[in-house]
């Protein structure tokens, strides 16, 4: 259960002639890992009591860019805005995030466009249970990740280290990040 629902197949079409022609912005998800065994089964009699939300937010550009980039419905660089610089500039953070200047925080993704994977709950790095998205085929994904300088993942292996995360105060509305 997670909010909003998926939406119907022949609601896809709209949704991204939307995200191409810049109707929509961004595409985000309601990522709460809840694990099944110990969270989700408390709505097993019960659905008010289903904690709300789905694990996702690790496999959503590779379902963006498989779904949008291969087939044609987005182009790279539309990917690239509606994943990154346009989510900084709504949320305050460009640019010092969503942009690569002097000054940025140096975040980068490595991204191999013919890289071949299948999402599982098997190998996902996010702590939970079970995957929306199990045993699904994308061709494309991060090769590297850079976080403000530092490599934290290559070749699907996690390199950072627990706490280096960073608070960031977002700007005030119509303020830019200084």
């Amino acid at each position: 259960m997670f909010t909003p629902p998926l939406r119907p197949k022949e609601h896809q079409p709209k949704l991204w002639e939307g995200l191409k022609h810049d109707r929509l912005q961004v595409v985000s998800t309601d990522h709460c890992p809840f694990c099944f065994a110990d969270q989700q089964i408390l709505g097993k009699d019960d659905f008010t009591k289903i904690p709300n939300g789905g694990p996702g937010i690790e496999n959503r550009l590779q379902l963006i860019y498989h779904h949008g980039v291969n087939s044609g419905q987005l182009s790279l660089s539309r990917f690239v805005e509606i994943t990154s610089t346009a989510p900084a500039r709504i949320f305050g953070m460009y640019p010092r995030k969503g942009e690569i200047a002097p000054g940025s925080d140096a975040d980068l993704v490595v991204w191999d466009p013919e890289a071949r994977h299948t999402i599982s709950a098997q190998t996902h790095h996010m702590r939970v249970d079970y995957s929306m998205f199990e045993g699904f085929e994308v061709r494309g994904n991060a090769r590297t990740v850079i976080s403000r300088g530092e490599v934290i993942v290559d070749r699907g292996r996690f390199l950072g280290k627990a706490g280096r995360g960073r608070y960031l105060r977002r700007a005030t509305r119509g303020g830019a990040w200084k």
